[in-house]
Order: structure tokens, then sequence, then C-alpha cells
């Protein structure tokens, strides 16, 4: 759905909905009309999503019981990822509900409640929620088709300066431009090759990252919050550094999607951890997130929310990216600390969010060579796959998906139909509706803790 907005557009959704944004977080960034250091709330990885409606029953096949409509593909896919990761299959129909939710151009939103219906210009696609997909149905295979036709959405609404933003044709932003390149990856096509006016998505990573500090005290001194990336520049053209969108663009930086097998870390040698490097290629980019990363994980040893209001609140779901994003990085040092505190604290916070939190946890587990069946005690695996339905599906080569569909109708953009004003505000408060919903189920876990 590329969302055609104009200043005056985004000023009625901005006072209809008594939503504006902020120096540090705000919804315009999340759809991508309001450049804001967004990354933690746009980009969070765990659900606490809505409460399912009594009327609303949740789909066969999904993981969770809460109401999936903000998070439904984002959660079903880490979950697919991290039980494949680990050697055990998805649970009853879990492949099938996520292939049905694939719209005809390819993209996927955040849930169809109804997918025998063909997704429209109304249809919320987005990049996050397709790139996920991807990942997720590369791991499991036999969805080659599906896969193939989702990578061909993201590559045909990839920005100018070789990103992509959470909406199609909005800003670039690191988490989103981050999880198309795992997408790539996961498909087997190298994301360097992927360009849009001679950029790739690394020039735009490349574009978002704070200038890293030498000298003692690695990427936090020098420049403060030097190596870490921003989500999006503030208006002003400002970078801000922000702990989510390192994790993720570590990983992006290196090529890498959500799962990293233990010991493929690609560092530079324990020692040169303690300080940034000179290059500004991706991989020591991703170098200097992960020093950035090491040194904001030291005191406490987990990261902070992002979230207005609750600054000193642990963000267990971020904690866990950045030991994912470590080892990736190849400081398998740096990831022992928020591990054993994610061991100690992770149970309240992974049962009030679901499926999206324990996947998380066995991902962070699985890249640093741990045992996510006895991680602080739990079996992370086992209660991953109690969110979800009973696992005896062998063949999913039959799987219900919507026929072929062009233009508008493949749920690909508004149009060129001349739609009124009103249709556009309209239209822009459902998706103000849904990334606000989308936005709290994925950063619930930022929420202040009891």
């Amino acid at each position: 759905m590329n969302v055609r907005r104009s200043a005056a557009v985004v000023a009625v959704l901005v006072a209809t909905t008594g939503l504006a944004t902020g120096a540090g977080t705000g919804l315009g960034a999340a759809l991508g009309f309001a450049p804001a250091a967004f990354a933690g709330d746009t980009a969070s990885k765990a659900s606490v999503a809505p409460s399912a409606s009594p009327s609303r029953a949740i789909p066969t096949g999904l993981y969770g019981s809460t109401d999936p409509t903000y998070d439904g593909v984002w959660r079903q896919s880490l979950a697919l990822l991290a039980l494949d990761a680990v050697g055990e299959k998805p649970g009853a129909g879990a492949v099938e509900w996520l292939v049905g939710q694939q719209c005809a151009s390819g993209a996927f939103a955040a849930y169809r409640a109804d997918a025998t219906a063909k997704c429209d210009a109304r249809t919320a696609v987005d990049t996050n929620s397709t790139a996920a997909a991807i990942q997720a149905l590369a791991a499991v295979g036999g969805q080659d088709a599906e896969a193939g036709r989702a990578v061909r959405w993201l590559k045909d609404n990839q920005n100018e300066d070789g990103g992509w933003g959470y909406t199609p044709g909005g800003p670039s932003d690191a988490n989103s431009t981050s999880v198309v390149i795992g997408a790539l990856t996961a498909v087997g096509d190298a994301p360097e090759k992927q360009q849009k006016d001679g950029n790739s998505p690394y020039e735009a990573l490349r574009a978002l990252a704070l200038p890293c500090g030498d000298g003692e005290g690695g990427g936090r001194s020098g420049a403060e919050d030097g190596g870490a990336f921003a989500y999006q520049p503030d208006k002003k053209g400002g970078l801000a550094a922000n702990d989510d969108a390192t994790a993720a663009a570590v990983l992006g930086s290196l090529g890498k999607g959500f799962v990293v097998e233990p010991g493929s870390g690609e560092g530079k040698g324990k020692a040169s951890f303690g300080s940034c490097v000179s290059g500004d290629s991706p991989e020591d980019l991703a170098h200097d997130g992960a020093v950035h990363l090491a040194g904001a994980l030291t005191a406490d040893g987990y990261l902070k929310s992002s979230l207005a209001g609750a600054e000193d609140q642990p963000d267990h779901g971020t904690t866990a990216d950045a030991v994912v994003a470590l080892a990736a990085a190849g400081d398998s040092a740096a990831t022992e600390k928020p591990l054993s505190w994610l061991r100690k604290n992770h149970g309240v916070w992974a049962a009030k969010a679901g499926p999206a939190a324990y996947a998380q946890l066995v991902l962070a587990a699985h890249a640093s060579g741990g045992d996510p069946r006895d991680f602080g005690g739990a079996d992370l695996v086992a209660r991953l796959k109690d969110t979800g339905p009973a696992r005896d599906v062998d063949d999913y080569s039959s799987v219900p998906h919507e026929d072929t569909a062009t233009g508008d109708e493949a749920g690909d953009g508004l149009g060129a139909d001349g739609a009124g004003v009103w249709w556009v505000i309209g239209l822009g408060l459902v998706v103000v509706v849904a990334v606000v919903g989308f936005v709290l189920a994925r950063s619930g876990r930022k929420r202040p803790e009891a």
C-alpha cells in the first residue's frame, strides 16, 4: 500500500487522532512521514498484544492467544524461525496460516482477519511483516513461490537511497532496511546487488551510523554514542543513537537475518571489541555497532526502554536482540552478562508477551551457543510450543493462498483513481490506528513492569 500523503493530510491525521511526534520518539516516524528516533517503538520484536475480544476467535494455526490484529504475521514468523533453528516442527496449520495471510502482490500486512478476501488499496501491507514472513517461509522450506513473490514486492518498493521504510515509500529506517536484508539473504539474494539509483541497502545503513570515537572506552568515548545507529534522521537531519536500531543494523550490516548460528560470528578478534575500527565498510560499521552495544550493556547487563516515561525500565526484547547481534559480530564475551540477566529476569515478561518473546529468547540462546531448553531452568522451546497448535504437520504442499491479482487488487498501491482527499484521510486514519496498535503490540515489553 503506497499511501500518498500531503502535509495537509498529515496535519489532519495528527490533529484528529490527538497524536504528535516528539524529539525522541514519535508516531510519524513509524508511519514514514515525520522522521524521528522511533526505532524502539516500531521495531520492537516481542508482543504484548491487546487481549482477544470475546467475539474474536484466534485463527487456527496461529501462535499466541492475544488479538493478532497488529502483530500476527510478525509473531508467527518469529515463532517458526525459532522452532526451525532448534530442529522443531511448527504446530499444525502454522505454515498454512502464514501463507494464507499473503496478498497476491506478494506483500504481507500485520494481519488480515479475512484471508479469503482479496487485498486492496486499504490493506495495510508493510515491509517488516513481509520480510519477516520471507525469512520464516525460507526456513521451513517448500514455499519458494510464495517467498519469491514477497521478495519481488520488496524489491519493487526499495527507496532511492537503497533502503526501506516501514510502509512502502516511507523514509528508510535502520530496522526496516535490516529486516529486508535478512529476507534477501534468506532466499540467496546478495543484498549488495539489490540497488536503486546505484544505492544498495548498505548505503542506507551507512547514512544512519553515528561516527565512532577511538580511545579508552571504545565507541562510547570521543563521540558519545558513537558506533550506534539511528532509526531515522530527525527533522534537522541529526542522528540519535537507538539501541534497538543498532541491534538490527549490526545484523543487517553483516547480511544476516534473525537466526544466527552459534560460532558463526564475523568479528575481528576478541581484543578488538574494546575499540572502534577506522573503516566504513558494512563489516566495520557492524563491528562499531557491536562496540556500542557492548558498552551499553556493561553497567547493568540489560538495555533500557526508549519509550517516553519508561527510560529507566529494562527492555528485555532489545537486550535479547543485542545478544544475537553481538554473537553475529563475534563478541561472545559481551553476551555473557546480558544472557545471565535474561536467564534471571525473563519469566514475567515472556509470559505476558507470548510467542514472539519466547522466540527472541530462543534465538538469543541459540546464537550464543547456549541451550534454549535449559535457560535459567526454563525450557523456552517447550514454552514457545505451548503457545501454538499441536505439531502434526509434515506436508505443506497444498497451502491455500490468494489467487494472483494485478494492479491495486494486489494491494500494491492506492492506485490512480483520483480518490478524494477525505477518502485519503479516512485511509490514513486506518493506517494510524493500525500502526499505533502495531507499535503497542511490538513494544509492549517496554512498559513499566511491576
